[in-house]
This record gives C-alpha cells, sequence and structure tokens, in this order.
C-alpha cells in the first residue's frame, strides 16, 4: 500500500470494480464521495461482504464490527480514511 491517499484512492476505486464484478462503471468514473450503497451503483448486501474481503487480502484490514462496518464502507473516501487510520498512518 501507498502512502499516497489518491494513490490509495485509485487503487481502491479499481479493485471495487474487479471484486464487484462492475460492468457498467469504470473505476475512473467512481467519485470519491459517492454513496456505496443506494446510489447509482446499488450494491447490496453481498457486494459489502465482497468489500470486506477485498479490504483484508488487497490493504490487510479488517472490519470486525457490523456497526462500524455501515459506516466505514459509505464511500470511497470512508474506506480509504478507515485504511489510513487502522494503518496509522492518519
Amino acid at each position: 500500500m501507498t502512502n499516497n491517499r489518491e494513490e490509495t484512492k485509485i487503487a481502491l476505486k479499481k479493485h471495487i470494480v474487479e471484486y464487484l464484478n462492475l460492468l457498467d462503471i469504470k473505476a475512473e468514473d467512481i467519485t470519491d464521495d459517492e454513496p456505496l450503497f443506494g446510489g447509482r451503483m446499488a450494491l447490496d448486501s453481498i457486494d459489502s461482504l465482497e468489500l470486506i474481503v477485498l479490504l483484508d487480502r488487497e490493504f490487510d484490514v479488517k472490519i470486525e464490527n457490523p456497526t462500524e462496518g455501515r459506516k466505514i464502507l459509505t464511500s470511497v473516501n470512508s474506506i480509504v480514511d478507515y485504511i489510513y487510520k487502522s494503518k496509522d498512518l492518519v
């Protein structure tokens, strides 16, 4: 993982498209504050599990509390904030 937040956001967006098999969405079309659930991306509960797996595999970050997970998986920015917080890179 890079210490550059912008590079981390780009990598995360690419992983989201790949892991969730989003055929109609390109990584560069995902905005940093765009809601991942309930918005244009229309992700569901299965996608949230895939995101948790993605974070563990690609960024070595675990989400163990479901309530916390809802807040973390809100947007690309919230996920990157959590990654950096978990890695003490804030």
